[in-house]
């Protein structure tokens, strides 16, 4: 396992479709430990494949229940109401965000065998998902961010 480059806001990458995964291998799954590795040695709490410079839908999770693997994933449904709060991508060190999302979203993925099963995740969890799943398709955070509140949140000492 590697930790990798994690790509920053600017680089083209990052605004790019990630294409299907179709081929389930062991090139993919060393991928995902990597990514994962990745994310967490970058104290992050979700990664997609893009922001290593790998335009494939793959995605990893981790909000303090354990590692979600999500391939080809898709929101099937999502609730009408939504909550604002303050988001940070690894892309995008230093600056932190208010974004909308869904309070809860339902996901079509694959796990790293191929087989399709479905979730629903609310919360922070629905948050990340959304969050990760943009960056699959060329969005970044910021382009969907209310309001900027990095100098609050330095003044606060939390950033």
């Amino acid at each position: 396992m590697a930790v990798m480059k994690i790509c920053r806001l600017g680089e083209d990458v990052l605004r790019k479709k990630a294409h299907p995964v179709k081929l389930f291998d062991r090139r993919m799954v060393g991928l995902l430990k990597d990514m994962a590795e990745t994310m967490y040695a970058a104290d992050g709490c979700g990664l997609a494949a893009p922001q290593v410079g790998i335009l494939r839908r793959i995605v990893v999770i981790d909000v303090g229940d354990g590692l979600v693997e999500l391939i080809n994933p898709e929101i099937t449904e999502r609730s009408a109401t939504m909550s604002i709060d303050v988001e940070g991508c690894l892309s995008v060190p230093g600056r932190r965000g208010t974004v909308e999302r869904p309070d809860w979203v339902k996901v079509r993925a694959m796990d790293r065998k191929g087989r399709e099963f479905e979730f629903v995740a609310e919360g922070f969890f629905a948050r990340a998902v959304c969050h990760e799943l943009d960056h699959l398709d060329g969005v970044v955070y910021v382009d969907k961010m209310i309001e900027d509140v990095t100098e609050e949140m330095k003044k606060k000492g939390e950033v």
